[in-house]
């Protein structure tokens, strides 16, 4: 029987998993050990999460309000991209989380084209851009602890975030915690792991252990030598300098998306928190130097009303690529130990809650179950991943930047299955039967956001049919008045954020 499960590693993925698989198993037998090293930081840069982690932490059954209180979070809306269609300064589109008035009702690309076709798509289909670029908050003062009344997911400190989950898997979902080092995995007969050596507390055995050990995956790379399968061929960002900005002011606005502006041989994500914004340049070490990376983001800093003075952004260095499988034998990896692309669209987060998630709900009752569990995971998974990579280069393939090698490079190699759904879109919008699994991992209203806003043209055919063109102007005329209501209704992004500060939120 499955009941002793061995989560190595802590920081987000560590605790979100314990978390996740302790409140799904709470008053039965199975037991939650977390062993965190005392001596190694979590990596702690990922400020990002999607909506999702609004289900996940109300899963888990946490405050929404201590968690804006302690891990410096605000409210994230979407996504803006500045700069990334042709470099020029006025280049911008949204990919908010709202889905589009109307979505799945008529064609609305195609009616976007006929009708508006000089108006960004999502600011034509969806009130959420509106609300970002006006600094509105997602919801309201009355609005209940993970209601919304537009689709939001958060910003966040994320060593802030590893530390208040650790406290509520400890206090309230009863997790055994070991804060010590591992020093050598001890194998069972049959290949199994069958405890983990530490140093202050002997031999630590195991049913099921959870690799979070990060880049370094400790067991499922380390011990098993399950490989790493590259994807710098098609995605080229390897490297990341961040830093943390002061706002010039306490009552300075908090951006409700995360920006994302393109330089020469990367991008710079731009996250609001409540006391500072998170900032920082990733970019391809083969097409820029590090020199030369820090001298744009210190520039955007700049050009962005922060100091001249910054403390010295922290480099980061990761090879994009996912393993070969993520479950083997009796050991499953989660977080980077797993794999990692990069940061855009945030989807690390993401995947690790999917997969502590299945991990949790499909816990094998036996040993012998086990390895079909870990066959269904492991094909879930490597879809996923595939998916993540098809839209990510989705945002670079469509460019029309040719004024850098990193540009060019990036526009003239398209994965293989992209680029049949590029072939498909030429002539219809993609839609849902693109994308045709329960739990896909960006349906195929991010994908249309992603593609128009781009500045992508399909070629529709068929005959006019008046009744789309009525109907999809109804739709965004009912776009429109939500914008004007919402703006008129919802507080300014900071006020809220203050507000739950000080009072919270309402329960459900």
């Amino acid at each position: 029987m499955i009941r002793r499960i061995v989560i190595v590693g802590g920081g987000s993925a560590g605790w979100l998993t314990a978390g996740l698989i302790a409140a799904g198993h709470q008053g039965s037998p199975v037991q939650v050990t977390l062993i965190e090293s005392p001596d190694i930081a979590p990596i702690g840069v990922g400020e990002g999460t999607w909506p999702s982690m609004r289900d996940t932490l109300h899963r888990i059954g946490v405050s929404e309000s201590d968690f804006f209180r302690e891990c410096d979070a605000s409210f994230k809306q979407g996504s803006r991209f500045n700069r990334w269609v042709d470099g020029a300064e006025d280049d911008y589109y949204f990919h908010p989380f709202v889905l589009p008035q109307g979505y799945g009702e008529v064609n609305l690309p195609e009616q976007w084209q006929a009708q508006h076709p000089d108006v960004p798509f999502a600011d034509l289909v969806s009130f959420q851009p509106h609300l970002c670029v006006h600094g509105r908050a997602p919801k309201q003062v009355m609005t209940p602890e993970f209601a919304a009344v537009a689709n939001y997911g958060y910003h966040l400190d994320a060593g802030k975030f590893g530390t208040f989950l650790r406290k509520h898997c400890l206090e309230k979902l009863g997790v055994r915690y070991v804060p010590d080092n591992v020093t050598a995995v001890n194998p069972a007969d049959n290949g199994d792991i069958a405890s983990l050596q530490t140093q202050q507390h002997g031999a630590l055995e195991g049913d099921l252990f959870i690799d979070c050990t990060g880049m370094q995956s400790l067991l499922l790379g380390q011990h098993y030598g399950i490989p790493l399968i590259p994807q710098k061929h098609v995605l080229y960002n390897d490297s990341a300098l961040a830093v943390q900005i002061p706002y010039p002011s306490d009552n300075h606005p908090i951006a409700s998306q995360t920006s994302s502006t393109a330089q020469s041989a990367g991008w710079i994500w731009d996250i609001g928190l409540p006391t500072r914004r998170g900032v920082g340049h990733v970019y391809s070490g083969a097409h820029i130097s590090d020199d030369q990376a820090e001298a744009e983001l210190r520039a955007y800093i700049v050009q962005t009303g922060g100091p001249r003075d910054i403390p010295q952004p922290r480099k980061l260095s990761f090879n994009p690529g996912y393993r070969e499988k993520f479950w083997h034998r009796n050991c499953v990896a989660i977080g980077l130990s797993a794999g990692f692309i990069e940061p855009l669209e945030a989807s690390a987060l993401a995947i690790v809650e999917m997969s502590a998630a299945m991990v949790g709900d499909d816990l094998p009752a036996t040993r012998a179950a086990m390895d079909i569990v870990a066959k269904r995971f492991n094909e879930a998974f490597t879809y996923r991943w595939e998916r993540v990579i098809d839209f990510l280069k989705l945002h670079y393939v469509l460019s029309r930047r040719r004024d850098t090698a990193y540009w060019r490079d990036n526009t003239s190699l398209v994965p293989e299955r992209l680029g049949e759904l590029l072939t498909l879109w030429r002539h219809r919008a993609p839609s849902r039967s693109d994308f045709y699994r329960i739990e896909e991992v960006f349906p195929s209203a991010s994908y249309q956001y992603i593609l128009y806003g781009m500045g992508y043209r399909s070629e529709f055919s068929g005959v006019a049919r008046p009744q789309q063109a009525a109907a999809a102007d109804g739709y965004f005329q009912e776009a429109a008045t939500l914008t004007k209501k919402m703006l008129g209704a919802l507080p300014d992004n900071r006020a809220l954020i203050d507000h739950i500060k000080h009072h919270g939120l309402k329960k459900i």
